[in-house]
């Protein structure tokens, strides 16, 4: 058969066609090209298609929106130690100023000890009133508590220089006055919180000048400045001893609530370099005294100098402060530099009158 007489099939119309195979499956007309080839036209079943209103076929099918992505799983972090790594202890100020001001301080005093005992005698005098100043202006700044001032500082230098003309007896008469010129002197006021100023001014009067007395009364004896050189080694190397112990092997706090910063290995580093101290300064210091009572004296020292510490911070947490001043660089005020000192005076003149008397 010759493939030019071949003519396509006549396509079926009409309904009955329509009914049995559809309308989308009816076959379209196949169109030889220019050599000869037969082929689909295309075209004209997707115009059919796109006119009947479906997809021919089903890669035609509209797209469908693609599905959400789920968001990243974030990357779980790096395992942690559990414990944080340690931290270097630092000393918390200025060790360069408080060096500084402690090196200008104690020349000021040895100066004025083996040079002209009164000097010395007005040095410990500024020191109380400074004292007091800071304490009464801390106390009404953060409790409105109004210790009157000009009786206090008049009553305390009185009370250090009859310590150190009339002994004890002189100090115990100067306190008395003390006493009743602030009670005396507060009247001037409305009777409002008069009981509680008057009672910080009785108590500020005790705890800074007639403390202070001690110091005074040390000097009077014929080796009074070998005596108050050994007062204040023994209280600074108690101080330093337990500072250095307590930073490096301190673990146990000694008083939480108080003072967190003191530790337990402290105040036994504060009674061994205390008793060392007692000891050399005893037997090559003080006249007739012997090594073994240096031992008891820096052992009184260091508990005398903790309780004075323990005293001061107890004060200043009610205060609500860090510090009693900020005159002295690196170390605060004068009364943070005395709060050690005060309550040692009276144990070394004690101890120094039992050992080898007060003259």
């Amino acid at each position: 058969m010759n493939d030019t007489s071949w003519q396509p099939e006549p396509v079926p119309a009409g309904p009955a066609y329509d009914a049995l195979v559809g309308p989308h499956t009816r076959p379209m007309p196949i169109v030889p090209d220019a050599a000869g080839r037969d082929f689909d036209d295309r075209e004209a079943r997707d115009r059919g298609a796109a006119a009947d209103g479906g997809p021919l076929f089903r890669a035609d099918t509209p797209p469908q929106e693609p599905m959400p992505s789920p968001p990243p799983t974030p990357p779980s972090p790096a395992p942690q130690d559990a414990s944080p790594p340690p931290q270097k202890k630092r000393a918390g100020r200025d060790l360069r100023a408080a060096i500084g001001v402690g090196v200008g301080l104690g020349a000021v005093i040895f100066a004025s000890l083996f040079i002209v005992k009164a000097v010395f005698v007005g040095v410990v005098v500024v020191a109380v009133v400074v004292g007091l100043w800071e304490l009464t202006s801390r106390l009404q700044e953060k409790k409105g508590i109004k210790a009157p001032l000009v009786p206090l500082a008049i009553g305390g230098a009185a009370m250090v220089i009859a310590g150190y003309v009339r002994g004890a007896e002189g100090a115990w008469v100067a306190m008395a006055l003390t006493a009743l010129a602030v009670l005396v002197w507060r009247m001037t006021e409305p009777p409002e919180d008069y009981l509680k100023d008057v009672t910080a001014g009785v108590f500020a009067a005790f705890y800074v000048p007639f403390l202070a007395t001690f110091v005074a009364m040390l000097l009077t004896a014929d080796d009074g400045p070998q005596r108050v050189v050994t007062f204040l080694v023994l209280t600074v190397v108690s101080d330093t001893g337990a500072y250095a112990v307590g930073w490096r092997f301190g673990k146990t706090r000694l008083a939480p609530r108080i003072s967190p910063g003191k530790t337990r290995e402290g105040l036994f580093g504060a009674v061994a370099f205390a008793m060392g101290a007692g000891a050399l300064c005893m037997e090559f210091l003080i006249d007739g005294g012997v090594w073994w009572q240096g031992l008891v004296l820096g052992l009184a020292v260091a508990v005398s100098a903790t309780l004075g510490d323990l005293g001061e911070s107890m004060i200043k947490r009610d205060l609500g402060i860090k510090d009693m001043g900020t005159l002295l660089p690196g170390h605060g005020g004068i009364m943070d530099r005395l709060d050690s000192l005060l309550p040692t005076a009276p144990v070394v003149w004690l101890l120094l009158a039992l050992f080898v008397g007060t003259g």
